[in-house]
């Protein structure tokens, strides 16, 4: 399925938990008003509700907020206002529970205004988190632990399969299998891959590994040699076929004592990988860099020059 199908996708199911209605300017309205609007039933006109009537949305897969793009919103909010409005439920008291709109929602405060627009739905909890889920996946991608523990919570808490799970957010049953796996791996190599040092390739090749302690031994070796998902896949295989893995080295091996012991200096002195191909005194020397420090130092090591 293509990105922009994804997207349709997405959208019909947005719109199968909310029907579209044309929505009127917004009402400004006083605090009794807000009560009985709570106890009402929705309507798709938004309202200009206090903020501080508004609670955090429990059901939220988000964990990390960019600090950055959330004041470049603020400031921007301050300036021409809310320009779509969030979506809550109403609760008791005559509070509201936001579904959707938190990043709204946070930086409005940030920006110290006293009311949002907002749209106001009943929902029950499943309604709610589905709609949480399918408007975080249309408006900003999740890191990938993220998506995880969202689905995680949607098996758990509301029994779906993944079938289901996939029809509800447009995503195929196979790309929910890989996010949820993702819950597999170690406490630690799951903050590597929230923190994004590890993509999802990174985690979805370590978890061939199966043991906490292969994956956690590989993890570390992946990051201080800044792998590549495809050399991160050729190191799993080889950790999984450790006799295969010493043949393919032995066969790379010099033969000549010498050229080997030539090898092992230049290994040593850069401090990177280093093959020699020799044939009767003549050959070529490979040496390879993972990123572009090493090879900026290297360059400096060959030449005595400063890269610009």
């Amino acid at each position: 399925m293509s990105t922009s199908d994804k997207r349709r996708a997405l959208g019909k199911g947005l719109e199968a938990l909310l029907p579209h209605r044309a929505a009127p300017q917004p009402i400004q309205i006083n605090a009794a008003a807000e009560t009985a609007a709570a106890n009402a039933p929705s309507t798709g006109a938004p309202l200009e509700l206090a903020v501080d009537l508004i609670d955090r949305n429990p059901f939220q897969t988000r964990s990390q907020f960019d600090e950055a793009a959330l004041q470049e919103l603020a400031t921007s909010i301050a300036a021409t206002g809310v320009v779509q409005p969030i979506l809550v439920r109403p609760i008791a008291g005559g509070r509201y529970q936001l579904i959707a709109g938190e990043r709204r929602l946070m930086a409005s405060r940030k920006a110290g205004k006293p009311t949002i627009p907002a749209v106001v739905r009943q929902a029950s909890d499943e309604q709610a988190m589905e709609m949480t889920i399918i408007e975080n996946l249309q408006r900003a991608d999740l890191n990938p632990m993220e998506q995880a523990r969202a689905f995680d919570r949607l098996g758990r808490e509301f029994q779906m399969t993944q079938e289901q799970m996939a029809k509800r957010t447009g995503k195929d049953r196979a790309s929910v299998a890989n996010f949820l796996r993702l819950l597999r791996l170690p406490t630690e190599i799951q903050g590597k891959v929230e923190a994004g040092e590890l993509s999802f390739g990174h985690a979805r090749t370590l978890l061939a590994l199966e043991s906490p302690e292969s994956i956690l031994k590989a993890a570390q070796k992946v990051l201080a040699l800044s792998m590549s998902v495809r050399q991160t896949e050729s190191f799993v295989q080889n950790m999984l076929n450790p006799e295969k893995a010493e043949k393919k080295e032995k066969s790379k091996e010099p033969v000549d004592p010498n050229v080997r012991e030539a090898r092992d200096q230049m290994q040593r002195a850069l401090g990177l990988k280093v093959a020699i191909e020799d044939k009767g005194g003549k050959g070529k020397v490979i040496i390879e860099y993972t990123n572009l420090e090493a090879f900026d130092s290297l360059m400096e090591r060959i030449t005595g020059a400063t890269p610009a």
